[in-house]
């Protein structure tokens, strides 16, 4: 009895198997969730099984947060670049549409005094002799009609410059000398051609307005007669005589009205309205800057002759359009001359000044280095 007393009192208690097996599961349970492997009574090769379990998971889920967060760093540097480009894009347009209000604004600087002198403009008075027979012409229609002088004068050119600027852009991108530079407008590459064109169509038109506007200054200030002023005024003086009276051969006269009898306020007011010829003038510019422009742009092999062909086409144009103003008895020689002369000074002078990259008068008027070259 003592024996077994004694014996029972120094053996260590023992835990029921049960109860064992469930300290086990919860002591894997609580290290597999802190990550960290503490058991007690495992043998040493199970520690070592659960520690790589453990090790092995917390790989996976290193690699997984890795992969998260080079996806958001991707992400956030995908967004940003978006942004920048954005914000380049912007730029781009707003620099585009900058460029193409001031364009706009020096034009309306140029073309609105034109509109205002002919809603508003008063031509000078200048008075007349009853037996001037360069006044005594008999009034006749236009050979060359207002629309006829917009398809000269606007439709021809933009074509010519239309055409052009597609053959030269065409042929560089076969060879690879395209320009370089690109304009982005909306998300929206322009063409290098349609870039081209605005820029020599901007020019083209800046010219033709200074040159309308230099006529316009000098028709309204000096108020010229036409050769049809007689027939289209029918003047009448304060004492109701007309030139059909003797007395007033020979004497010039400043007080007079005029009856224009099948005239309209128009006619009137154009009567006066002789020097310099706005028609030679109008033709004569764009025909001259057309044919210099095919000498500096136009570079198709095709044939030789057609370049100088066409450019005697469109100055034979211009001449004859001239030549109408005269036998239409619209002008009198000196205002076709003066107007002609006007109108090329101004293609030549406006096509001069351009960018050498835009317009090159060398290949025009090659120079001597040019020529070494």
């Amino acid at each position: 009895m003592s024996n077994e007393s004694s014996a029972s009192e120094t053996t260590p208690l023992r835990r029921p198997e049960s109860q064992l097996s469930a300290g086990l599961v919860a002591n894997v349970a609580s290290s597999n969730y802190n990550k960290h492997v503490i058991n007690i009574g495992i043998s040493p090769p199970a520690q070592t099984t659960a520690l790589t379990a453990n090790n092995d998971s917390n790989a996976i889920i290193e690699e997984r947060l890795q992969g998260v967060n080079n996806n958001n760093n991707n992400s956030n540097s995908n967004h940003t670049q978006q942004q920048q480009q954005h914000t380049k894009n912007m730029d781009t347009n707003k620099r585009i549409l900058c460029r193409v209000g001031l364009d706009i604004l020096i034009l309306l600087c140029v073309g609105l005094p034109i509109l205002w002198f002919f809603l508003f403009g008063d031509p000078y008075k200048r008075g007349f002799f009853c037996d001037d027979e360069s006044l005594k012409h008999p009034f006749k229609e236009s050979t060359v009609r207002n629309w006829m002088l917009y398809i000269i004068g606007l439709v021809i050119p933009v074509g010519v410059m239309l055409i052009v600027e597609l053959q030269r852009s065409r042929n560089a991108n076969a060879s690879g000398t395209g320009s370089a530079r690109r304009y982005i407008f909306m998300s929206y590459e322009i063409p290098d051609w349609l870039v081209e064109c605005y820029k020599k169509m901007g020019v083209f038109a800046f010219g033709a307005a200074a040159s309308q506007l230099t006529t316009d200054i000098a028709k309204y200030s000096i108020g010229r007669l036409r050769p049809h002023f007689i027939a289209v005024c029918q003047p009448q003086m304060p004492d109701w005589s007309t030139c059909e009276n003797a007395t007033n051969v020979g004497k010039y006269i400043m007080d007079f009205e005029c009856q224009g009898v099948g005239s309209s306020a128009r006619m009137l007011k154009e009567m006066r309205l002789s020097f310099p010829s706005g028609h030679s003038s109008f033709t004569f510019y764009t025909m001259v800057y057309v044919a210099l422009y095919l000498q500096a742009r136009m570079n198709w092999r095709g044939s030789k002759l057609l370049r100088h062909f066409l450019q005697f086409l469109f100055i034979m144009i211009a001449w004859y359009t001239a030549l109408s103003r005269v036998s239409d008895y619209k002008h009198h020689w000196s205002d076709v001359l003066a107007g002609s002369a006007i109108g090329a000074a101004c293609a030549v002078i406006v096509s001069y000044f351009m960018p050498k990259a835009c317009f090159n008068l060398q290949t025009v008027w090659p120079t001597k280095e040019a020529k070494i070259q």
